[in-house]
């Protein structure tokens, strides 16, 4: 499967690939809420610490090896090039100009003025650890990421279609990272305050957005493909990292307190 035929099948794909990561969810979803039913009260958890590891150890070492590649100009840096130019060549304009639409919704603007007004709502309703759980991740990822950009400064992909002009560093995708901790995120809030029934809707609308938003930027030709990749590994460590060592204090203090 090279990056031509990739290329012109590009919004099918997408939306196989989401399709597939939707019902991927929904499944774990599932197994997830048997295994948590068949546990005590006191030790009901939507992330138990031995997972949780296992996600940030395995992320970070694909984040590692995508930056080995992109540092020694290795072959996963030759497929993204010969993608983002056969994507230049083959994507229509009325698709990119609904796909910049779709990417508005991992904006730092966005995500920041969302982040403060969650934070805001959690304070005012007493939730004092999701609060500070919530912005200390937040905070976290952006800073994360500045931090790498400005290591590697990679320079983006030529994308001259005017839907969308970016003009700093391009690896790891702030877009990718930011929409995976923060709906990741907002969605661990919304499990622990909703009731379950809303839960499943909560898991999918999640995956949706993180999908949409990160494949958006190889679609719109503003990062590369590991790029992309690289920020869903670095995002998904990190919130995995916060939501994990939430859950641990949760997990424990309701152990107390049952004593």
């Amino acid at each position: 499967m090279d990056a031509d035929w990739i290329s012109r099948h590009a919004v099918t794909l997408w939306a196989v690939l989401l399709a597939a990561a939707l019902a991927g969810a929904d499944v774990a979803w599932r197994r997830a809420v048997r295994r948590r039913e068949g546990l005590d009260a006191a030790a009901r958890t939507f992330l138990r610490p031995v997972t949780a590891m296992a996600v940030v150890v395995a992320m970070l070492a694909i984040a590692a090896a995508i930056a080995v590649e992109v540092r020694d100009a290795a072959g996963l840096t030759v497929f993204d090039a010969n993608l983002a130019s056969d994507l230049r060549a083959n994507t229509p304009l009325p698709v990119l100009r609904a796909i910049a639409w779709l990417t508005h919704a991992g904006d730092a603007l966005v995500l920041g003025i969302a982040t403060l007004v969650v934070f805001v709502v959690l304070l005012v309703r007493r939730h004092l650890r999701l609060a500070i759980t919530w912005i200390v991740t937040l905070v976290g990822t952006a800073s994360i990421n500045t931090a790498l950009k400005s290591w590697f400064q990679r320079e983006r992909p030529l994308h001259d279609h005017g839907y969308v002009v970016e003009h700093s560093y391009s690896f790891p995708s702030g877009h990718a990272s930011g929409s995976m901790v923060f709906y990741g995120m907002l969605g661990y809030v919304l499990l622990v305050l909703c009731p379950p029934r809303w839960h499943r809707t909560i898991v999918i609308a999640a995956v949706a957005m993180i999908s949409i938003v990160g494949v958006s930027r190889i679609l719109l030709q503003v990062h590369y493909f590991s790029d992309v990749m690289a920020g869903y590994a670095t995002g998904l460590a990190w919130v995995t990292l916060c939501v994990g060592s939430a859950e641990y204090l949760r997990l424990r203090e309701g152990r107390r307190a049952g004593q």
